[in-house]
């Protein structure tokens, strides 16, 4: 289609009431190159019907940008979306499970193909999926290793405390991303995560000292009795706790431990 002619029809694609619409679809579908098509995807008149016309011609429907705007537009046929998610680039299959006016299932196939193709993305790559992922890509990627790949997951909004306690818990975690966590401004004055990373042997000692004098009564008691933390820890726990250091006289008898 020429340049001329092809950008006149893309604006009555894009700009086109219903009826139109589906009068140009009938006089020039068979001759739509892609660029031209995608124009459709930009009119809110677009029906599932029309997209289903338009997926059934083989050129369109091997075009990649025409998948990608299948995909994410929320009157396409679920079918033919799920069929497309399954080949989008990771970038892709982001914006299309972020898109809340997508069908939640449709969603859903893009969070678990961006699960998948975790182990083959970078760190930069990683990165941007845990700082826009949504609830099931929190859950996978919250277990990275990489402390730049952690930081930016901490930035997503739809992180919640609940992610996270299990991280500051496991003491298979890496102590960096710990002490990360311990350090965040937005995380380390939630209790329960404050709790969970004194009580975490993997937590660094410069990490976990801070937050001891944050702890309530009942959570020292637990950090001082816990012989799986280091001796300073216990100690500082029982102090903050009001009890005396092991060993000294007088006072409190000491915790156990």
């Amino acid at each position: 289609m020429s340049g001329d002619a092809g950008s006149a029809l893309a604006r009555r694609l894009r700009e086109a009431a219903e009826a139109e619409l589906v009068a140009l679809v009938d006089a020039h579908l068979e001759r739509l190159d892609p660029p031209t098509a995608r124009h459709l995807f930009r009119n809110p008149f677009l029906t599932g019907a029309l997209i289903e016309r338009l997926a059934a011609v083989p050129e369109l429907a091997a075009a990649y940008e025409i998948r990608r705007e299948v995909a994410r537009h929320p009157r396409a046929p679920r079918v033919l979306a799920l069929r497309f998610v399954s080949g989008l680039h990771w970038a892709d299959l982001l914006a299309v499970a972020s898109e809340i006016r997508v069908h939640p299932v449709v969603r859903r196939a893009a969070d678990q193909r961006l699960i998948d193709r975790l182990p083959g993305l970078s760190v930069g790559e990683k990165m941007a999926v845990a700082r826009g992922g949504g609830v099931a890509v929190i859950a996978a990627i919250r277990v990275d290793p990489t402390p730049r790949v952690i930081g930016a997951l901490l930035e997503n909004p739809r992180l919640t405390e609940g992610h996270l306690v299990p991280l500051a818990a496991s003491p298979a975690a890496s102590p960096r991303v710990l002490a990360l966590l311990a350090a965040s401004p937005r995380w380390a004055v939630r209790s329960a995560i404050r709790s969970a990373l004194c009580r975490n042997p993997a937590t660094p000692l410069a990490a976990s000292l801070p937050l001891l004098p944050l702890l309530s009564r009942r959570d020292l008691a637990a950090v001082a009795s816990d012989e799986r933390l280091l001796l300073p820890v216990r100690q500082r726990a029982r102090l903050l706790g009001g009890e005396p250091r092991e060993g000294r006289q007088g006072g409190a008898r000491p915790l156990r431990g």
